[in-house]
């Protein structure tokens, strides 16, 4: 879809359908909202009179002129208070709209920026929020859907407008990364919802490297031969039991040099969870095509990150592979050696993410990293602890905490800090091997994480998207099935970290 920002007067083009974003209690006197082609705010006042809409977050009335004033439709989304408004206000009331246009037809809108002008926001970040928001909540999976009559309508075009020439150039620098940053998410919803048969870790490397080429990023793509070379026996036992073989993908913006600090996004690449011999129930089953969410969120990011260029050097690494039951499958109380040369007691193979994610966060250390996020599916215990609210952030570096909630807040993607102490460790200590792949239920995303910290000597954080990654529910931006979470706090947390740590309003 095409995203323009304009300066100018919104509502003076016959035939367009129009948003609106309108706060609590807010009438449109004279002299406000000069954004606003002047009949149309005359207009809409007359309707604010009645009373029908307040403005409570995310309400919504479609209005129809009838050639009372030049535009078709006018959507009138609800904003809220103005002491409560955040970029999260921004994009919901957008994805609101946009899912309401869609339901009426119309694959051309044209909006307000929500927020802007408002004191603590920036031109730019309330514009980003108001195009992520509406291209967001404008997605749909349809790509296995044969009938055409049964493919909803898509959106085409956006236009921002803005009638303050001073903050014109900052909306539309805001726009465009806001489409550059939901198309990343938007990759990672597709990736994640892709059936497992559809998407097999060949497909998943073949579609990356695509990707990357188009973005203008480094790809390499290591088949079994050259894992075995590595000698990353945790990812090779957790694929033994699939025909399919492993892959693992590294993603790279930039290079490294002593002038640049380098920065590793490393995303649980399951592209389907059986359980393998510890085998799930088969209700819900068929959900376990998200288990890839976290390499999804990756190569989201890393397609952003090409597009957006960022000064660092970034490098994504997506271990993938099937965990399926078969004669020669992985087996509870097996032995394995990870590439770091640990020693690694299976007690259950459907813990199975850590298991690969402990030679690709052995693997990130050669590149000297200065931080480190993993991101998976990781834990029903996540889910328990925390809902679908927000996603487990665990660390072995405070600063990393700080850094990742704040890009968290920014984008909406909210996580929630969980301690790992010498406890968890201490019930994942092995008695035939070095560690045991799970130290029962008790604390289940904490001695996970306690596992992964095994594998790594740099600031490092583990999220835990299990409870966001994927949802049964659609709300105003994000849709049931893969949300794509994740994606955007990674390109927030490596945008903030070039900033020198700055985050951006929130």
């Amino acid at each position: 879809m095409t995203v323009e920002a304009k300066l100018g007067r919104i509502g003076g083009r016959k035939g367009a359908t129009v948003v609106i974003g309108l706060f609590e209690e807010e009438l449109l006197k004279e002299d406000s909202s000069p954004v606003l082609d002047v009949k149309l705010r005359k207009y809409i006042s007359e309707i604010l009179k009645l009373g029908d809409f307040t403005g409570k977050k995310n309400s919504l009335s479609v209005l129809y002129p009838s050639g009372a004033v030049p535009p078709a439709r006018i959507f009138l989304v609800g904003l809220g208070a103005r002491s409560d408004f955040s970029l999260e206000v921004a994009r919901q009331a957008a994805g609101t709209a946009v899912k309401t246009a869609l339901d009426c037809g119309v694959s051309d809108l044209t909006t307000l920026v929500h927020g802007l002008d408002l004191p603590g926001f920036t031109p730019e970040a309330c514009a980003q929020a108001t195009v992520e928001g509406a291209i967001l909540g404008g997605y749909r999976h349809t790509e296995f859907k044969s009938d055409d009559s049964d493919v909803p309508n898509s959106l085409e075009a956006l236009t921002v407008m803005s009638s303050q020439r001073a903050s014109a150039s900052a909306v539309k620098v805001g726009a465009e990364t806001g489409r550059i940053v939901a198309e990343g998410a938007i990759l990672a919803r597709d990736l994640s919802n892709a059936p497992g048969n559809a998407l097999t870790p060949r497909v998943l490397a073949d579609t990356v490297r695509k990707m990357a080429h188009a973005k203008g990023i480094t790809c390499n793509i290591l088949d079994k031969k050259e894992i075995e070379k590595l000698k990353m026996g945790a990812l090779l036992a957790v694929s033994q039991g699939s025909r399919e073989p492993p892959r693992f993908i590294i993603l790279e913006h930039g290079k490294s040099s002593k002038k640049k600090e380098t920065l590793v996004l490393v995303g649980k690449g399951i592209t389907f969870d059986s359980g393998g011999i510890s085998l799930k129930p088969g209700a819900g089953m068929e959900d376990m095509k998200h288990d890839m969410s976290g390499a999804a969120a990756v190569a989201g990011a890393m397609q952003a990150i090409g597009e957006l260029k960022p000064s660092l050097h970034v490098v994504g690494l997506i271990p993938a592979s099937e965990n399926l039951p078969d004669g020669k499958a992985l087996k509870p109380g097996d032995v394995i050696t990870a590439m770091s040369g640990k020693t690694i007691e299976v007690i259950n193979t459907d813990a199975e993410g850590r298991l690969v994610l402990a030679d690709a966060l052995a693997y990130a250390a050669r590149y000297n990293p200065a931080a480190v996020i993993d991101l998976a599916t990781l834990t029903g215990a996540c889910v328990i602890a925390l809902g679908h609210a927000a996603s487990g952030l665990m660390v072995n570096d405070v600063a990393m905490a700080d850094r990742i909630r704040k890009a968290g807040d920014t984008t909406g993607e909210r996580v929630w800090h969980l301690p790992v102490w010498k406890e968890h460790h201490d019930q994942i200590k092995g008695k035939t091997g070095d560690i045991k792949n799970t130290g029962g239920r008790a604390a289940g995303s904490l001695t996970a994480a306690a596992f992964l910290e095994n594998f790594v000597d740099y600031p490092w954080a583990h999220l835990d998207i299990a409870g966001t990654a994927y949802s049964a529910k659609a709300s105003p931006y994000r849709p049931a099935g893969a949300t794509g979470e994740g994606a955007r706090l990674l390109v927030q947390f490596v945008r903030d970290w070039e900033a020198k740590g700055i985050p951006s309003n929130g």
